[in-house]
């Protein structure tokens, strides 16, 4: 079978999106009655991808109170079809995959076979013989020649001689526009009525958390999913290529009327942090090539241990059995950390693997910090926030082993210190201040009850 990834481009690639985007630059212009600016942009998965709009990043992170808008057709799809294509995935990948329903999704990792992360990824089942795959940025090109291999080749060298099972990216057939908060219900029921997000087997009730539909709509078929992209309400659209761009023009239109924003790269890391105890990780900072997921907090939503095999299993069990104490954690500090060291009690503990300002740190928690400094104490002011892996478990433990991340009903929070480090490893310069949360940063929404947003 001939490869499935694409080779890498000699240039960045652009998004189905990238002119519509600047038109919503021009019209944000237009609205805010500030002089236009070119979008910023960097390479993020070898597309040119937009850091943030006319608005800065703390604005459009801030939209998500309300509703946030993302461009992420930079991420790419693969159909897996065939009577044993649920056989190869479930062989390779760490989910039980033979046990999905028609019309489910699934969250999961795909591990190098020394355990190490290689992507984290969303399987969607569309029928006992047919599935796809939703991968990040940059995972769809394989190039030989600088060692890489994309998600769908490397799937598909543990493909037998004998199975039925063919591969392919159909990332350029859809263009996927996810709609986030608490208004993405309304703004998705104005533009395409509320029966799309309804359960498919229970029409009068609404859809369940990480399951997708498929609709009609000008003669086209979209998907739809509720899987928590930034761990809040909302959705993922997967949009055909042919109205991509009118689409994505009614949907931004859309969220500007009810006080949303268009949020870029920059507004995205801070949403996908700032939900939940956890935050959510990224690949390429807290999911990589150094890095098993052993203690990660998704770890049991994207594992299941009790499968027989998968690629990178035997390591996993491994370490399991050794009971290892390093830790994923969400940190708070007075200011970025970007490249520090995480010290307790005057020992480094751990690295940061990410770290950005945020305007959604409650006052309590940011006056929690110590800090003198002024932002952090204002009434709107803003904390850094972020994930570390630490090398220790700074937790007490429960009886039935569990980190125990709340005291007398008040939040588990254990100060730290943050140092950049010298040659040695020695902590130089003067520390930022910040602790270790058991709470995170704001309530994570994505699997609550849509009835709690549905006449918003």
């Amino acid at each position: 079978m001939n490869k499935i990834g694409v080779d890498f481009p000699t240039e960045p690639r652009s998004t189905v999106l990238a002119e519509a985007e600047e038109w919503y630059q021009k019209l944000l212009s237009e609205k805010l009655g500030k002089p236009y600016e070119p979008i910023k942009r960097n390479n993020f998965g070898e597309y040119d991808m937009a850091v943030n709009y006319l608005t800065s990043i703390l604005d459009e992170a801030k939209s998500i109170e309300k509703v946030s808008i993302f461009n992420i057709d930079h991420m790419a799809q693969i159909k897996f079809q065939g009577k044993d294509a649920a056989n190869l995935l479930d062989r390779v990948l760490p989910a039980n995959i033979k046990q999905m329903k028609t019309g489910q999704c699934k969250y999961t990792l795909l591990l190098n076979e020394n355990a190490t992360v290689r992507d984290d990824l969303i399987v969607m089942k569309f029928s006992e013989n047919e599935f796809m795959i939703v991968i990040n940025a940059g995972h769809d090109i394989t190039d030989e020649e600088k060692g890489k291999l994309s998600d769908g080749d490397f799937i598909f060298k543990y493909k037998k001689k004998d199975e039925d099972v063919t591969a392919k990216d159909v990332s350029d057939e859809l263009v996927k526009i996810d709609i986030q908060g608490p208004l993405s219900y309304k703004l998705i029921k104005n533009l395409y009525g509320d029966k799309v997000i309804k359960n498919r087997n229970k029409p009068n009730k609404n859809m369940s958390f990480f399951t997708f539909n498929e609709f009609d709509y000008e003669g086209h078929n979209f998907i739809i999913s509720r899987t928590g992209y930034t761990n809040r309400w909302g959705w993922e659209l997967y949009v055909p290529v042919a109205l991509a761009v009118n689409e994505f023009k009614r949907i931004v239109s859309g969220a500007l009327e009810l006080g949303g924003l268009l949020v870029g790269l920059g507004g995205r890391d801070e949403n996908r942090l700032s939900a939940g105890n956890f935050g959510l990780p990224l690949m390429g900072n807290e999911y990589d090539h150094d890095h098993t997921p052993t203690n990660a907090p998704l770890f049991s939503a994207a594992m299941d241990m009790n499968k027989d095999n998968f690629v990178g299993k035997n390591v996993i069990d491994t370490e399991l059995a050794n009971n290892p104490t390093k830790r994923l954690v969400i940190i708070i500090s007075e200011g970025l950390v970007v490249d520090k060291k995480v010290f307790l009690n005057g020992k480094k503990i751990g690295s940061v693997t990410s770290s950005i300002i945020s305007p959604n740190v409650t006052l309590e928690k940011r006056i929690f910090i110590g800090s003198k400094r002024k932002n952090v104490n204002a009434e709107n002011g803003t904390a850094a926030i972020g994930l570390a892996w630490l090398s220790i478990d700074p937790f007490e433990k429960d009886e039935n082993g569990n980190d125990i991340l709340e005291k007398d009903g008040k939040a588990v929070r254990i100060k730290v210190d943050f140092y950049k480090v010298d040659e040695s490893g020695n902590p130089k310069g003067r520390p930022t201040l910040g602790y270790i949360s058991g709470d995170g940063v704001n309530i994570a929404t994505a699997p609550k009850p849509l009835k709690r947003i549905q006449n918003l």
